[in-house]
Parts: structure tokens; sequence; C-alpha cells
């Protein structure tokens, strides 16, 4: 289970502090077991900081904590702390990121299933879509639209998220798309079948966690077999 270790301190002296953070991280390369940081700092009392310290388990952090390194920082932020640092150990039992929520929004909205926010609430009005079989692109959230409504159209279909990772603003997610050819489609009338196609797609996200930009790669040319496309061509 991921842990995760509330540090709060109250200090004058952020400078030495992040120097002695620079000092640990470098002294204890190869050795530390935190998979994570961040330091904030209070908008109300600019003395008043928070850090946030991840490790794979508590197990883990008791590790890097016994460490002759860490002992030694910890003493040393001590002694430029304006009180006595107070420690909050956590057990993670829900990791939700925001970008990984919204895409997840995004691709139910594509679908059209179930209780889904608003378009408006998901995606940036600039919003640009980069799909390899429209060469302009989908520029704006009307544009995205119509480009749904094209899908549905001829698809009853939904997704299936395989896998999520998000880094930073970007999120990258592995689906499998499931649907019943139920309209025309491109030219290729309805024909009643059951597709599928696998893709990948790479969307980034703004502070608010709304969508703003996709990259998708995916099969079109299995869909299109599926479809009865490539035996017409044969012939």
């Amino acid at each position: 289970m991921t842990f995760v270790q509330l540090i709060d301190c109250k200090t004058s002296r952020i400078d030495e502090m992040n120097r002695l953070m620079d000092s640990w991280v470098e002294q204890t390369k190869g050795k530390r077991t935190a998979t994570h940081n961040v330091i904030g700092k209070d908008r109300h009392d600019a003395s008043h900081f928070v850090e946030i310290v991840e490790f794979p388990s508590f197990e883990v952090a008791m590790r890097n904590s016994s460490l002759p390194e860490t002992d030694r920082i910890f003493r040393e932020m001590v002694a430029i702390c304006d009180e006595m640092p107070t420690f909050t150990d956590l057990d993670v039992v829900r990791d939700e990121w925001l970008y990984k929520a919204s895409v997840r929004n995004l691709f139910g909205l594509f679908a059209g299933k179930g209780n889904m926010p608003t378009w408006d609430q998901t995606v940036a009005e600039n919003y640009h879509d980069h799909d390899p079989a429209n060469e302009q692109g989908a520029i704006g959230l009307d544009a995205m639209r119509r480009e749904v409504e094209m899908w549905r159209s001829g698809f009853d279909f939904v997704f299936t998220i395989e896998d999520q990772i998000s880094d930073g603003d970007r999120v990258c997610t592995r689906w499998t798309w499931n649907g019943t050819h139920k309209g025309d489609f491109m030219g290729i009338p309805a024909s009643g079948k059951q597709v599928t196609m696998t893709g990948t797609t790479i969307h980034r996200c703004r502070e608010d966690g709304k969508v703003v930009e996709g990259w998708w790669q995916y099969d079109r040319l299995g869909l299109m077999d599926q479809l009865g496309v490539l035996d017409q061509l044969e012939v």
C-alpha cells in the first residue's frame, strides 16, 4: 500500500531549507526510497511549509528513515525551523489524479454512456485534436463535437480503458473500442457487424483539469477490414 508522509514546519530560512533538501538528495543518491517529493508554501503564512513525501509502502519508508543521512538532515532541519516539525503518516486508500479522471470522463463523453460531466466541464474551448485520419485535425470544442457525432452516427460504441499513465500535464491511455455498425460511416452503409479496435491516445490537460489537446494512434486499417472494405478493394 502506498504510504505518504506529511512534514509540517515553520521557518523563515527557506533558502537554507532548500539547500538542505538538495544536500539530502545528493547524499542519498542510490539509497533513498522516496518516489515523489513536493514542498508547498502556505499562501496565508509565508513561513509555513508542508513537505509531502511518497513511498511505495510504510516498510520502504522506514528503510529511508533509517539511513544515517536522513537522521543527520533531520537534525539540521530542526535547527533552522522556528518550532519542532510535525509528522503525519498516511496509508493511501484512494489515489485519484485530476488529469486521469478528466481523460476518463472524455472517453465516456465520446461514447455518450453513463452519467458524465458536460463537454464544457471537461474539454477546453480551444481543444486541438490530432487524428492521423484527419489531416487538418479538429480545432475547437464545436469541431470536436462534430467529429464525435460522425462516429456516433455510424456506431453504437464504448471504450474500455486498459491502462493509463500520467506524467506532468500529459495522460497516456491505452484503450479498446467495441462497436456495432448501425449507420453510414464514411460512405460505408450500416452492416450490423460487431467490430473492435485498439489504440493509444495522449492527452494534454491544463491546470484546472480540462483537456486541451489529444494525439491519437489506432488500428483504423483493422476496423476497415472488419467492415469488409478491404475485401471490396481486392475485388
